[in-house]
């Protein structure tokens, strides 16, 4: 395995589980799975099956990447827990890397990172602007944009921006452009009895 250190980075922010395995600057493992749902029971055994490929344990891991949005509300928070529980339970760190990072990443020189938002919406990271959710052709008007890769490219750009934080970096926590679209229910909660 050699002596680098090893950074596993996962990503569940769209309808994918994806994970990437790095050696240093060297990629060991990558893998994905698309899926609309169900990244929760998947999400640690796809994290063992890529650790086992790269001939790691979880006590190999110096440092964990994971992509915390924008993108899918449940995906989102199912990864952030996920990377915050394991670097608590692993005593190293997690580094939290926004989808505009990764895309940006290996996107061409002046294009706007980009990722797919419901209802023909995009989020979008304008040159240096705050990153906000946008109709598709208001997004477009801002200028050439670059779009998410391939999930397995994802991973592996989180993996790298994560390896490359600097100490201290905060621990991962969920960018939201927008409220998620459950709500909770309008009608007054029922009255209890007491029967006493």
């Amino acid at each position: 395995m050699g002596s680098e250190p090893l950074t596993l980075a996962f990503d569940t922010s769209a309808a994918h589980c994806a994970a990437a395995l790095l050696s240093g600057d060297r990629v060991l493992v990558v893998r994905h799975e698309e899926m609309g749902r169900g990244q929760a029971e998947r999400l640690m055994p796809l994290l063992e099956e890529v650790l086992a490929e790269g001939g790691a344990t979880w006590r190999d891991l110096a440092r964990i990447g994971v992509g915390v949005g924008p993108g899918n509300f449940t995906g989102i928070r199912i990864a952030v827990s996920a990377a915050r529980g394991l670097a608590l339970s692993l005593g190293i760190p997690a580094v939290g890397v926004n989808g505009f990072e990764a895309i940006a990443l290996g996107a061409p020189e002046g294009h706007l990172p980009a990722l797919p938002a419901p209802r023909d919406q995009l989020y979008v990271q304008p040159l240096g602007g705050a990153p906000r959710l946008l109709p598709r052709a208001e997004a477009e008007a801002l200028g050439p944009l670059a779009h998410a890769p391939a999930p397995s490219e994802f991973a592996t750009a989180i993996a790298r921006i994560a390896q490359a934080a600097p100490k201290g970096t905060p621990p991962p926590a969920p960018l939201y452009l927008k409220p998620a679209d459950a709500a909770p229910a309008r009608d007054a909660p029922p009255k209890i009895l007491d029967d006493a």
